[in-house]
């Protein structure tokens, strides 16, 4: 369920800048690995591992097979977790003719798998510039946007992933959870019920191997669980609109407060169901604050005590 979850993105998310040359064609880095390369420690221990000993041998060589297969080899290797790999069959893939701008989309989400979000963003920068038209590119430019707290931009890039394809509930999704930052909750109500009109399992997924980044959460985990049941009542979903509304609760939103004031939520107000989980909740919230207190009021753990007069 999507309020049980951390703050984070989905099939998201380190390369050093001395790990990257820079190509004359993009102006941006691409990976230098080559497998086993001399002198690199890293490399020969990755190569070392069963893991890649049951995918060498089907590699294909970089020198003789075609685009496509260079690019779905880098797909397999990033599914398996061969990062540093899958970007160097990326740029394989580019070197024989691929479709620069897919593969520099692929590449970006790869950097920010491993944690490289500077280069990622550069990389969905060329990717749009390369192929306007890329839902995926204009997504993930936004997703990074949005890392940053740029949330203007993030709206914008979102838009235009939308513009070029209406039907990507990600992308709906992605812009709800950013109008929610910019604090516009009647245009993120809108599309992230739109989003799981498109898709009613979007928010149930806890992974993700493709090339689309899909923001599953915010800053203000309270307020966002809260505005998911708005959706959830708007589409008559009860047991969503429940789970939400105990999490926010549980989070010290005013729940009860602000039930009244939303029109698909006000009918549910004295709804025995919710009375009871919002006690429930205001209890767990008593008992953490209480033991926090007591936790903080005992000396910290090897202190001196003071000896009873």
């Amino acid at each position: 369920m999507i309020c049980t979850l951390p703050i984070r993105l989905l099939s998201v998310l380190s390369l050093l800048a001395s790990s990257f040359t820079f190509t004359g064609q993009t102006g941006i880095p691409v990976s230098a690995h080559a497998p086993d390369a001399a002198g690199d420690p890293e490399s020969a221990m990755r190569h070392s591992t069963p893991e890649w000993k049951l995918v060498e041998p089907h590699l294909p060589n970089p020198s003789t097979a075609s685009a496509a297969e260079l690019e779905m080899q880098g797909d397999l290797l990033r599914i398996r977790k061969f990062l540093e790999d899958a970007l160097d069959y990326y740029g394989y893939a580019q070197k024989r003719g691929g479709d620069s701008g897919v593969l520099l989309n692929k590449i970006g989400v790869t950097q920010l798998e491993m944690g490289n979000e500077t280069l990622a963003r550069a990389y969905f920068q060329q990717a749009v510039k390369v192929k306007h038209g890329d839902t995926q590119s204009w997504n993930n430019l936004g997703a990074v946007q949005f890392m940053d707290h740029d949330f203007p931009a993030a709206i914008r890039s979102y838009k235009h992933a939308i513009k070029l394809n209406k039907k990507s509930a990600v992308s709906h999704s992605n812009l709800g959870i950013a109008y929610i930052e910019a604090k516009d909750v009647s245009s993120a109500k809108s599309e992230l019920t739109l989003a799981l009109k498109l898709d009613p399992d979007i928010f149930q997924r806890t992974a993700s191997n493709g090339s689309s980044l899909h923001m599953i959460t915010t800053g203000d985990r309270a307020n966002f669980c809260f505005q998911m049941a708005k959706v959830y009542a708007r589409l008559h979903n009860e047991p969503e609109m429940l789970h939400s509304l105990e999490t926010a609760a549980e989070a010290g939103f005013d729940v009860q407060g602000e039930m009244a004031k939303d029109y698909d939520l006000a009918r549910y107000v004295k709804d025995p169901r919710v009375v009871s989980l919002l006690m429930v909740a205001k209890s767990l919230r008593d008992s953490r604050i209480a033991r926090s207190s007591v936790a903080a009021a005992l000396p910290p753990a090897g202190a001196p005590v003071a000896p009873a007069r």
